[in-house]
């Protein structure tokens, strides 16, 4: 004989909840991986700000990153991922930094 609905929905209530526990667990795996690899990024828009300098930055890596992170940062989206659109979004503009001063200061 099977098992009663009440009984089913228990079950699911009861692994539901654990999963949520765990997708939040997840999240600040998230947000560590996207506050490290943004401030990678820190230390060359910093530097390229200062010193007006971009002869060693790769025009076609600068070009691919920021479509890189722009697709990232719509999949986020797309998924309402806070995580990716935050780290994303902020990573977008530091490189858009960089693309700036890589075609203003050849």
């Amino acid at each position: 004989m099977g098992k009663s609905p009440l009984h089913l929905y228990l079950h699911l209530q009861r692994h539901g909840m654990y999963y949520a526990v765990i997708m939040k667990e997840i999240e600040y795996i998230g947000y560590a991986a996207g506050i490290l690899t943004t401030l990678a990024f820190l230390p060359q828009a910093l530097k390229v700000f200062r010193s007006k300098k971009t002869r060693d930055i790769s025009l076609l890596w600068a070009v691919l990153m920021i479509a890189g992170v722009f697709l990232w940062l719509c999949y986020g989206y797309a998924n309402r991922s806070l995580p990716i659109m935050i780290a994303n979004g902020i990573t977008l503009l530091l490189l858009m930094v960089i693309f700036v001063f890589k075609l203003r200061f050849k």
